[in-house]
């Protein structure tokens, strides 16, 4: 894949906001993507024509709603999406990716470390493992759980006070009002559905944020 075929007009727009001069650190890594990351089984084949609107600038537009210097964990983070996105467009922020399978830590690892990303670490296992080790200031999610099942896996990441912000699709609000009992319980005092990324991309991204404490 080349990076001409990669980005449309209205994406490198995009892309130039969110990342400013880390641009082509994020153009590495969607490389890595399209090479190893299909390889290896981490994305489809399908997705390569997808990678920039459909996973990267989606996953990355979520740093729009975070603070300064602060810790964030990402929870199944796979192929990176969205803590590797994280990393890249805000190095101000440490992140801890959490994966529990060793094939995608490994990939993670290698990639950290061709991009020499500084604020990033790789923990692997799950994430009721990791409660002990990890206390973020914002838990991020996608394509992980439904909400009923990702809020008892995510919240006690944050300690009782933080953010849990859970990339979801358009069955959001369902979701939440499935989970809602489930939220209370962990401590979640405020939960609602926010588009990202509106003025920047043709399809945004749609997050439920819960807030604890």
């Amino acid at each position: 894949m080349t990076e001409d075929l990669s980005l449309t007009a209205e994406e490198t727009l995009a892309a130039e906001k969110i990342f400013g001069d880390r641009l082509d650190l994020v153009k590495r890594y969607v490389q890595h993507l399209a090479s190893s990351g299909i390889e290896r089984g981490l994305l489809g084949p399908r997705e390569v024509p997808r990678l920039w609107s459909r996973h990267v600038l989606n996953c990355a537009v979520i740093e729009s709603v975070m603070e300064r210097d602060v810790e964030v964990a990402d929870v199944g983070s796979g192929a990176g999406l969205p803590g590797l996105c994280l990393a890249i467009a805000r190095p101000d922020l440490k992140l801890t990716l959490i994966e529990p399978l060793e094939r995608r830590c490994i990939w993670l690892s290698e990639v950290i470390d061709d991009l020499g990303l500084d604020n990033v670490t790789v923990m692997r296992g799950r994430a009721e493992q990791m409660v002990d080790a990890v206390n973020a200031r914002y838990v991020t999610a996608r394509a992980v759980s439904a909400l009923t099942n990702l809020a008892g896996l995510t919240i006690p990441l944050l300690h009782g006070q933080g953010e849990l912000i859970a990339i979801k699709g358009r069955s959001a609000a369902e979701e939440i009002e499935k989970a809602s009992k489930a939220i209370r319980k962990l401590g979640g005092k405020e939960t609602e559905v926010l588009t990202l990324g509106e003025d920047l991309l043709a399809e945004p991204t749609t997050v439920v944020r819960i807030k604890v404490g």
